[in-house]
């Protein structure tokens, strides 16, 4: 642990700014609606509806409720693209409106588009196969081959906004929505002023299901309020969600000529890789904490709340629960997880938490993290639990860990510093 006394800081002028959210996720397909759930702890999870899970050892999920990309999603698009990118393009549109940005008053090579991706169009590419192997060749569309494609969202957002400027897509799984915030920010830091970047997910269809089960750590209880257990004694495992977060990310200077109001400040960034993160080490992870807090030039103890990556296995959780100890004492920070209101999001779920994170900054107050009420790690961690907690939050570390090691942390300053 770094030790050093609470002071004021000057943020760097080249630390971008977020002006626009939108979000699409079980919690809710406004900001607004999101952030009222988390608050009151209204739990996104429940059975599955998409498909039939009758049979699968897992029968639960965060569904986006009641979305219909109809008005949301350009018509010809519905058709030629997957759920996952008919997330994105309404939680862009969204971000857009939130930042009071209009794509066509600004110069078209100026603006870029960098999302994350985990299993692209899933949901998609079973129809198309299904269609494959039960009719053949000639009954599979043409759109297949790009609807199920991990860039698709990037594509369909710049081709829709006219952003022709630097362009990509991340594919680190859970970790995916900090990577492409990163990769955002060095776009804003070599002349790009405006990114549309974060991320969605939607893999809830029994292909996508059985792909997740492949890494042994969903869990298969069916009492929605009794999976999902972060730093519990009693977890089983985690629960997987659909949606994610689009967020418009800005330089100061093109924030300041639109006299944008921001959520808060991109302060600090970095990213490692543990290759075996079932073996509880801590190091890696304390490692990507340490980076990116003095990318932030800030000591631990100035930062407020930790997003933590909570993954609900009980090997994972400690090593989780011990970096955190490491670099900031027990105790020694506010910690919460509110995914276990909507299952993790994959390539959605950083993004979903850096608009929390972002949200908590603005309205000082830390949502909880519902379920959990054994901790496995004793007194260690000061979890926020079931009720919100009212504090000044000026920085916030968001972790993510995904699935094979991919391990990457942000940190958010208020935008006045």
């Amino acid at each position: 642990m770094i030790a050093s006394s609470k002071r004021s800081r000057t943020p760097e002028p080249t630390q971008p700014v977020v002006t626009g959210i939108g979000v699409v996720a079980p919690t809710g397909t406004r900001v607004d609606e999101h952030w009222q759930a988390v608050l009151a702890g209204k739990s996104g999870i429940g059975r599955i509806t998409r498909f039939d899970p009758t049979g699968y050892p897992v029968s639960l999920a965060g569904e986006v409720p009641g979305f219909a990309p109809q008005g949301r999603v350009p018509g010809r698009l519905i058709s030629q693209t997957d759920r996952w990118t008919h997330f994105a393009l309404a939680a862009a549109e969204n971000a857009l409106q939130d930042a009071g940005v209009d794509p066509a008053q600004q110069p078209e090579y100026s603006m870029g588009v960098v999302t994350a991706s985990s299993s692209g169009g899933t949901e998609f590419g079973q129809h198309e196969m299904q269609r494959l192997y039960t009719r053949g060749p000639s009954w599979v569309g043409a759109y297949q081959s790009i609807a199920w494609f991990y860039a698709a969202s990037t594509g369909q957002i710049s081709i829709r906004h006219g952003m022709r400027g630097p362009c990509g897509v991340i594919c680190t799984e859970q970790s995916g929505g900090l990577d492409a915030i990163g990769q955002a920010r060095r776009l804003l830091r070599s002349g790009t002023r405006l990114v549309v970047t974060g991320g969605t997910d939607a893999s809830l269809c029994p292909y996508g299901l059985v792909a997740q089960l492949s890494n042994g750590a969903l869990s298969a209880v069916d009492d929605p309020a009794r999976a999902y257990l972060p730093f519990d004694a009693s977890a089983t495992g985690y629960l997987p969600g659909e949606g994610g977060a689009i967020m418009i990310v800005e330089t100061p200077d093109a924030a300041d000529a639109r006299d944008a109001e921001a959520y808060g400040r991109i302060a600090g960034y970095a990213a490692g890789f543990d290759p075996s993160p079932a073996d509880g080490r801590s190091e890696p992870l304390v490692g990507v904490i340490n980076r990116a807090l003095a990318d932030a030039r800030l000591t631990p103890d100035q930062v407020d709340v930790v997003f933590a990556d909570a993954l609900g296995v009980w090997a994972e959780d400690r090593a989780e629960a011990a970096a955190l100890r490491g670099v900031f004492g027990p105790r020694g920070v506010a910690v919460t997880a509110p995914k276990t209101l909507t299952g993790r999001l994959y390539a959605g779920g950083g993004a979903l938490d850096v608009a929390t994170a972002l949200l908590a900054l603005r309205h000082a107050v830390v949502p909880p993290c519902t379920g959990p009420t054994r901790l496995v790690t004793g007194d260690d961690l000061d979890l926020v639990l079931n009720q919100p907690r009212e504090m000044p939050v000026r920085a916030a570390l968001v972790l993510a860990r995904g699935h094979q090691g991919f391990v990457s942390a942000v940190v958010l300053t208020r935008a006045d510093g």
